[in-house]
């Protein structure tokens, strides 16, 4: 797998394969707390950034929020960290805390070889998870072969993880340093039992 950028960002591309995805686990109850406590007490990393990234290419974060800043606000407002799989729990952990919108895409369902970070077209757009549909015109997106099918603020029903995957992609949309690079990895293997390696961009 590839990941290419069309657009003047700087992502972190990662390939989890070997995976073993499964319901929500008990102990990954103790990253939720982790979150929700950073969230509730602000010992988060800057929103500013996500911000920023919207704004460079014209969309108002404030309307359109990064993912990781509507995970943060959810939190603030005594609302639970959604629940979904093991992996996704993990994304959503880290991207509360990291404040770094994170998009998971299942390769199995990807077509080509290649992911690319890009503007979407006029017309261009796709189902959600959860969204009837998610237009992405204007807007930094992730492609596959077939069209769009994620965004710094919501995901594709057509590539999202279930605990059917085996492989996947993961695109931090902002940079992060090794350390979170790292912890990333930790918590793939520990939670959705996966090898973890860099992918070019």
């Amino acid at each position: 797998m590839k990941v290419r950028c069309e657009a003047p960002v700087e992502v972190v591309a990662l390939e989890l394969y070997e995976l073993e995805v499964t319901p929500p686990r008990d102990d990954f109850e103790l990253e939720v707390k982790r979150a929700t406590q950073a969230a509730k007490t602000g010992d988060v990393a800057p929103i500013e950034r996500a911000r920023e990234l919207y704004r460079r290419f014209g969309t108002d974060p404030t309307r359109t929020r990064p993912s990781s800043e509507a995970l943060l606000r959810r939190l603030k407002k005594g609302e639970p960290l959604p629940r979904i799989n093991s992996l996704v729990d993990v994304a959503n952990a880290l991207s509360v805390q990291l404040q770094v919108p994170v998009g998971l895409y299942d390769l199995g369902k990807v077509k080509g070889e290649e992911l690319t970070v890009r503007l979407g077209r006029e017309g261009e757009g796709y189902e959600g998870i959860g969204k009837e549909h998610v237009n992405v015109a204007g807007r930094l997106c992730v492609a596959d072969a077939e069209g769009p099918c994620g965004n710094p603020s919501a995901d594709s029903a057509r590539t999202m993880i279930t605990t059917s995957t085996e492989s996947a992609a993961w695109i931090y949309f902002l940079p992060i340093g090794d350390e979170e690079i790292d912890r990333t990895a930790e918590l793939i293997a520990v939670f959705g039992r996966g090898l973890v390696r860099m992918i070019p961009t």
